[in-house]
C-alpha cells in the first residue's frame, strides 16, 4: 500500500492572509531536527520533494507556499523581505516551532537570512541555495513585475525553465521539469510582482555579520541566475559559513536532490535539533478556517 501524502492546511499568517503548510518527515522523536523549507521565487513547495524524499527518516520537515505562490494567498502587494520573514516566523508558530533549521532556495534563502538576522533565536542552522544577499539589476525585477501584472507567468514558463535547469536535465527529466513548468505557470500574477519588487529593492549584505548561527550556502556550478560568486559572498560575510558546489543550474534541489540532501543532513548534524515551544503542542499546524 503506498503511504498516505500529508494533508496540505492552511494557517493565517496575518488578518486575512493564508498559507499552505505542509508537515510530514520523522515526527515524534525526541531529539529529531525540524527542518523549515522557504521556496523560490515563482515555486511552491513541490519544489522540494527529491530533498523530502531523502531527509524523511531524519527530520521533521515543514513546507510552506511562499505569500503569493501556489495554494497561499496572493494579497496586494506591496511585500517586504521583514513581511515575507514574518511569514517564516508565523508558519513555524502554528506548528509549535519555536527553532529550526530553515532551507531556502533564491526568494526563500533571501527570507531565511533576514530571519536570522532579526530573530536569531529561531533559527538553529541555514541552508542558502542558490541566492545572494542582492538581485540586481532593480529595472529588470520592476519590469518582470509589470509584465506578471499585465499577462501573467505564462510567458515566463519557458525562460524560467531554460535557467532553472541545464540542458541535460531537461532532456534526462521532461516529466519533472513540466511538473515545475506547470507550477510557474500557477503562480498569481500579483503574488509574483509584489516579490519581483521585493528582489528589486533589498540589499542585506552588510547585515550579515549578525548571522551567528550554523550556516552553509549551496552553489549550483552551472547556475546563471545567481552565479557561484553571489553565494561565496554570502559565506564570506558570515562568520563559518562554508560553501558547497552541486552540479545543477539554478533549482539545484530539483536537479541535484541527492548531492543538496546530503550537504542538508551535513549542516543538521551541526546545528542540533530544532525544539518546539511545548513538547505536548501537536505537530500539526492550527489550521484556520474561513
Amino acid at each position: 500500500m503506498e503511504a498516505s501524502i500529508p494533508e496540505v492546511r492552511h494557517v493565517e499568517a496575518e488578518p486575512g492572509v493564508r498559507l499552505a503548510v505542509r508537515i510530514d518527515g520523522a515526527a515524534g522523536t525526541e531529539g529529531v531536527p525540524t527542518v523549515v523549507f522557504s521556496n523560490s521565487l515563482a515555486a511552491d513547495m513541490g519544489m522540494w520533494d527529491e530533498v523530502a524524499a531523502r531527509l524523511a527518516p531524519h527530520a521533521r520537515l515543514v513546507r510552506y507556499d511562499t505569500r503569493g505562490h501556489g495554494r497561499s494567498d496572493a494579497p496586494a502587494g506591496p511585500y517586504s523581505l521583514a513581511l515575507l520573514a514574518a511569514d517564516l516566523a508565523a508558519v513555524m508558530d502554528a506548528a509549535g516551532i519555536h527553532r529550526a533549521v530553515i532551507c531556502g532556495l533564491s526568494l526563500g534563502a533571501f527570507t531565511g537570512m533576514r530571519l536570522a538576522i532579526d530573530a536569531p533565536e529561531r533559527v538553529a542552522g541555514l541552508v542558502l541555495a542558490n541566492t545572494a544577499a542582492s538581485f540586481p539589476p532593480a529595472a529588470m525585477w520592476r519590469d518582470r513585475a509589470r509584465a506578471a501584472r499585465a499577462d501573467g507567468l505564462a510567458p515566463l514558463v519557458a525562460p524560467t525553465l531554460e535557467r532553472w535547469f541545464t540542458p541535460a536535465f531537461r532532456a534526462a527529466r521532461p516529466e519533472r521539469v513540466a511538473q515545475i513548468g506547470a507550477a510557474i505557470g500557477a503562480v498569481s500574477g500579483e503574488g509574483y510582482a509584489s516579490c519581483c519588487e521585493v528582489l528589486a529593492s533589498e540589499d542585506i549584505l552588510a547585515e550579515l555579520g549578525a548571522v551567528a548561527c550554523p550556516t552553509r550556502v549551496i552553489v549550483g556550478r552551472h547556475d546563471p541566475s545567481t552565479p557561484p560568486a553571489r553565494g561565496e559572498e554570502i559565506a564570506a560575510a558570515i562568520a563559518g559559513a562554508d560553501v558547497c558546489a552541486v552540479e545543477g543550474a539554478h533549482l539545484s534541489a530539483v536537479e541535484a536532490g541527492d548531492a543538496f540532501a546530503d550537504a542538508v543532513l551535513d549542516l543538521l548534524r551541526r546545528a542540533g535539533p530544532g525544539r518546539t515551544r511545548n513538547k505536548t503542542q501537536e505537530t500539526e499546524p492550527k489550521e484556520e478556517r474561513p
